[in-house]
């Protein structure tokens, strides 16, 4: 592991920075995720250019991310109490979670469904994804919710928790970063296909284990053993047909272990996008956004309790 921490203080950290996320949520004013994001927007105005577009996007890219993370490794490596240092790893990893915001932003939607009130279920969901949910139906802002849910269980938890393992608050820090980067320049408009194509790619690699085990926790959580068959099949044969080479086995699986369809067509930037069913079942209903929550909170727990088991058979295996 690059953080320099015993596997044990890491697995405690991973507790205690859960923990906070769960019970502080976002920070309401000055959050480092927003003011990176403001960054961002200012960069691309500035380089995204009609020549050498792909190379200006390397270079937004790495003015972006690369002086901040190394602004966090510095800032770690600079404490000096190993208590200090403990504090840094876990408020870089609390400010990079997003646990209890999927909660706050996706609950309420399945709430307002459950009133029938379509008018706020679509102004909030409108919040959370980037498709046009204007004249969206029931089932088109429930398969909205419930994919957001499913994707974030790795991008804005899952995924900073196995960087944070590998390079404490700093790789938790730059892997929320790039896959900040990904959900702002990562589409294939002419505007950002080739400028957000560093993004995209160097998006993908750092997700690549962290979706599949992700996937994997979906296949295992399912209930039953026809659930578990079902998720596995899903993600084999869908997979493969979803453009995002990560977004594809995560949300397979999950729609699986939920036993509903997701997928389908959306408008996304005004424009009608034919998309691959994912899943095996009937449309998901409002009610499958809190299973869609359930899945991703216990994929949590599971994770957080197998590191804290490895931690506490190493520490055995020292004594």
């Amino acid at each position: 592991m690059l953080s320099g921490l015993s596997f044990s203080t890491i697995a405690l950290l991973m507790v205690v920075g859960v923990l906070l996320d769960l019970w502080w949520g976002e920070v309401r004013r000055w959050h480092p995720l927003v003011g990176f994001g403001n960054w961002a927007i200012a960069l691309e105005r500035r380089l995204n250019k009609n020549d050498h577009r792909f190379a200006r996007g390397v270079l937004a890219w790495m003015l972006a991310v690369l002086p901040l993370t190394a602004l966090a490794a510095l800032l770690v490596w600079a404490m000096a109490l190993p208590l200090a240092q403990a504090a840094a790893h876990v408020l870089m990893l609390y400010f990079c979670l997003g646990m209890r915001s999927l909660r706050d932003h996706n609950l309420p939607i399945a709430d307002a469904l459950a009133q029938h009130d379509l008018p706020n279920a679509r102004r909030l969901t409108s919040y959370i994804v980037s498709r046009d949910t204007t004249s969206a139906s029931e089932m088109e802002l429930t398969k909205a919710s419930a994919e957001s849910l499913l994707e974030n269980g790795n991008d804005a938890v899952f995924g900073t928790l196995f960087w944070f393992i590998v390079a404490g608050g700093p790789g938790a820090v730059l892997f929320r970063m790039a896959n900040t980067l990904d959900a702002m320049w990562g589409y294939r408009t002419p505007r950002f296909l080739k400028f957000g194509c560093a993004a995209a790619r160097i998006d993908d690699a750092l997700n690549y284990m962290p979706a599949r085990l992700t996937a994997l926790s979906y296949v295992l959580l399912a209930p039953g053993l026809q659930g578990k068959r079902r998720a596995w099949q899903c993600w084999r044969a869908q997979a493969p047909t979803w453009d995002s080479p990560n977004a594809g086995p995560v949300m397979s699986s999950g729609a699986g272990a939920l036993g509903v369809q997701l997928g389908g067509a959306a408008i996304y930037h005004g424009e009608l996008e034919h998309r691959p069913t994912l899943g095996d079942g009937p449309p998901a209903v409002g009610a499958d956004i809190n299973r869609a929550w359930q899945l991703v909170a216990r994929t949590t727990a599971l994770w957080l309790a197998i590191a804290c088991t490895a931690a506490v058979l190493m520490e055995y295996a020292h004594a």
